[in-house]
């Protein structure tokens, strides 16, 4: 690709396009680094979509890497997770898989290198000891009574510590450098601890391991990385990285550059706030669609096309700021809205039989699949006397502007005919409204009357005789407030207890009998519901991916208007 034909959206961008200019590289390495001791959720997306995103762009490539330097948190289940994640995003690392721990013989020798030239030493301060002795941002710090222990005694202790002489905590390898910095990543750094704790992928073969700052760099260099992008928490943490590879005979040296986190309305992405969520039960697991981890948001049903574009719109800048959730599900609804089959499903049935539909009788009518994509095509839906009807359709009484079904109104049907509300029919011990008796009008077949009258309202139907049952698990956002927790300080009080709703005698078109898990729908006047992969014969479940109502496109619309 000619990096003359890339126009640069960000500032990264520009970066990597004046190093291509100016010969710096040959050819653009990047990573997404994940740790493995969690699910990935939508300021992961962000990462996944820059990274791989500039690699496409600029005719380079992306590695997947994973930092698993943590065997106490870490676990093969996330690291399958997270390359499904990446995967369903639409983004291949093809071979280039790695793992921190394919590099740990590499780091354990670089570390020597460190001792060696009198650039670490071992500390046997306790870790309570080593924060003590660190400071604090208005006081330097003071050094440990052990930082200038010989190099012989050094090497020794570490290569003891590597071979499990001594238990966690006894000693920790620590950098030597300067304990009076302002930057307190700079104060001796701890580099190795021992733990004597099971690798999911190296085993027992390892009782020390690398601290995060030290193999990051380390792993990037051996990669080849050219341009490690991180996000703004680790700015502070940058000398330490570059000290780390100027003092090591790495390979080469890549440069970290830090870009502003995601962060979204009415959502935590905070990884300890999301294991409280599911540990403690007020979501049903870790791709709980009221989630904002990628799985969750693929059992919803957003598309990752969406999500995509989603990244795409608020970019990547220096300045950390709050993005208003309603751009992500207008991203979903503009996917949907070309992509997603029509279909009419009704969520609280009312049953409406037509008096004056011959019975036994049924009709084949047909149904337009996508407005949006002409080549969709249509389908049959079958009409027969007994419908069902959205309850919220009907009023008895109804007030000014409503203009749905009433006692001797008029509507149209979708695809079908005119009818009219000739009978309430109530339960006799409740008064309840349990059946419309209706009649219809067989001269307006396809929804228009020969004489010309108007109606005021078009509405979705399901034959009775030939409808599915269904569940639907109706999903709103997590959280009631757009900073949860900001007002009390507990982000839990914050819990929107109408997240879910389930309706469990929902019917919906004999079209939809074979539906699969994943396929997402539009029903029609509803929203956009997904097939859950609790769905069984017989029983369809559905969860709801979106309104039809786009508060984003209001709000747009109304600044164009102030404007």
């Amino acid at each position: 690709m000619s990096t003359r034909a890339v126009q640069p959206r960000d500032f990264i961008r520009q970066i990597v396009a004046d190093d291509l200019a100016a010969g710096k590289y040959q050819r653009i390495i990047t990573r997404f680094p994940p740790e493995p001791n969690g699910y990935l959720h939508i300021g992961h997306a962000k990462s996944i979509c820059l990274n791989f995103g500039i690699a496409q762009e600029f005719g380079g490539v992306c590695n997947l890497r994973f930092d698993d330097t943590n065997p106490i948190k870490e676990e093969q289940e996330y690291v399958d997770a997270i390359m499904a994640d990446v995967r369903w995003l639409g983004f291949d690392w093809e071979d280039r898989l790695f793992f921190a721990s394919d590099y740990f013989q590499q780091m354990y020798e670089y570390a020597l290198h460190l001792i060696k030239t009198g650039k670490a030493y071992v500390c046997s301060l306790s870790p309570e000891e080593i924060r003590e002795y660190r400071g604090t941002l208005t006081e330097p710090g003071k050094e440990s009574p052990y930082r200038n222990r010989p190099v012989e005694e050094n090497l020794e202790l570490f290569q003891r510590m590597k071979a499990g002489e001594f238990p966690d905590g006894a000693h920790v390898l620590r950098a030597k450098i300067d304990m009076a910095s302002g930057n307190l990543n700079l104060r001796d750094p701890v580099l190795y601890r021992i733990l004597h704790a099971r690798h999911h992928r190296t085993g027992d073969t390892w009782c020390i391991y690398p601290l995060y700052d030290f193999a990051h760099p380390l792993s990037d260099a051996l990669e080849g990385i050219t341009h490690s992008l991180c996000t703004l928490e680790f700015e502070d943490h940058r000398p330490l990285y570059d000290w780390v590879l100027e003092n090591c005979p790495v390979p080469c040296r890549p440069r970290q550059y830090e870009f502003a986190r995601l962060n979204l309305s009415y959502t935590v992405l905070s990884k300890r706030k999301l294991v409280q969520l599911v540990q403690e039960g007020h979501v049903s697991g870790w791709d709980d669609p009221r989630l904002p981890t990628l799985s969750g948001m693929r059992r919803r049903g957003y598309p990752p096309a969406a999500i995509r574009r989603f990244c795409d719109l608020i970019g990547v800048g220096k300045r950390e700021n709050v993005v208003d959730v309603a751009l992500l599900e207008y991203c979903v609804r503009e996917e949907l809205n070309r992509t997603a089959p029509r279909v009419m499903a009704v969520l609280r049935p009312l049953k409406v039989v037509l008096t004056n539909y011959p019975e036994g009788q049924v009709e084949e009518l047909e149904a337009i699949n996508n407005p949006e994509d002409p080549a969709a095509g249509t389908r049959p839906v079958p009409f027969s006397r007994v419908l069902y009807l959205e309850r919220d359709d009907f009023l008895e009484q109804p007030p000014k502007k409503f203009y749905r079904l009433a006692p001797g109104r008029e509507v149209r049907l979708r695809y079908a005919y005119f009818i009219r509300c000739e009978e309430v029919v109530k339960h006799p011990g409740t008064g309840e409204i349990v059946e419309l008796r209706c009649t219809y009008d067989p001269a307006t077949k396809g929804g228009q009357a020969p004489d010309g009258r108007k109606v005021k309202a078009t509405l979705h139907w399901v034959s009775a005789a030939h409808a599915v049952p269904a569940e639907v698990r109706l999903y709103d956002r997590l959280f009631a407030a757009p900073e949860p927790g900001a007002a009390t300080g507990n982000f839990l009080d914050d819990l929107n207890p109408g997240s879910l709703e389930v309706l469990t005698t929902c019917w919906v078109e004999p079209s939809l009998t074979r539906a699969a898990p994943g396929e997402i729908y539009q029903f029609e006047r509803l929203g956009y519901f997904c097939v859950d992969r609790d769905s069984r014969e017989g029983r369809l479940v559905f969860n709801r991916t979106a309104t039809l109502k786009d508060v984003w496109a209001k709000l747009q619309q109304a600044q164009q208007q102030e404007a």
